[in-house]
């Protein structure tokens, strides 16, 4: 017998809804039911990214430095800088060297007596605003420009996982998420319907294991974590 060859399936949010009040023990009939799912289905993004690291929102950035500059803004939805460096002569096999950085707290960054001393970075503190987070380096570089850099800040980040959206948008996350994304908003619904209160101990233990399975296998295979951050249970 003949297999379908495909591995597409990526429910859109309505479909996702709807499989979630399904679970709940109820269908969902009205626009309101779609508008408090979706308000469920980003609060619930959320907790996850509160448990740890979500290894699809790991993303790759640079950000070239200029002389006399110690403040670089981040993408306004970066959560978290994982891992960072600063490299120099990029571009160029014979020149190109990757510099180990390392990243310091406020109180440290704080104590520094001279924030303007120039020199190669060595230190950053990494300030996680609410709305705009950014980094600080020290010392501040002592060449380059936007367009001619010397130093280039590369770093790997974890940004916030998108809003749900409209009906025909899909979730973003990993397909390995999906089953847990599902029996999480089947939870979240049965809480708000004191109709469906007496559901709520068995989603929520569906959820809670549909979470350590996918949480389980969404991690970094090396021997050694990129940073000591793990998922929490329930």
């Amino acid at each position: 017998m003949a297999t379908s060859g495909t591995t597409a399936f990526n429910p859109d949010f309505t479909e996702i809804a709807e499989e979630a009040f399904e679970r709940a023990g109820r269908e969902m009939r009205s626009g309101y039911d779609l508008r408090t799912a979706r308000r469920s289905m980003n609060l619930l993004t959320i907790e996850w990214q509160n448990r740890g690291i979500n290894m699809w929102t790991i993303d790759e950035g640079t950000i070239n430095l200029v002389q006399g500059t110690g403040t670089y803004a981040l993408p306004a939805d970066t959560i978290d800088i994982m891992e960072q460096l600063i490299r120099t002569g990029s571009g160029s096999s014979s020149t190109q060297q990757d510099i180990s950085v390392s990243r310091i707290s406020v109180s440290t960054y704080s104590s520094i007596p001279n924030k303007l001393s120039q020199g190669r970075p060595v230190q950053v503190w990494v300030d996680r605003g609410r709305d705009n987070p950014s980094i600080n380096v020290w010392p501040i570089p002592d060449q380059g420009t936007a367009e001619a850099p010397y130093y280039i800040f590369k770093y790997w980040r974890l940004r916030r996982i998108e809003d749900a959206g409209d009906g025909v948008n899909t979730a973003d996350m990993n397909f390995r998420f999906l089953p847990t994304l599902m029996a999480g908003l089947a939870y979240y619904i049965a809480m708000k319907d004191p109709d469906l209160v007496s559901r709520v101990p068995m989603l929520q233990a569906e959820y809670a294991f549909q979470f350590e399975l996918a949480a389980g296998e969404d991690r970094e295979k090396a021997s050694v974590r990129l940073i000591p951050r793990v998922y929490r249970s329930f």
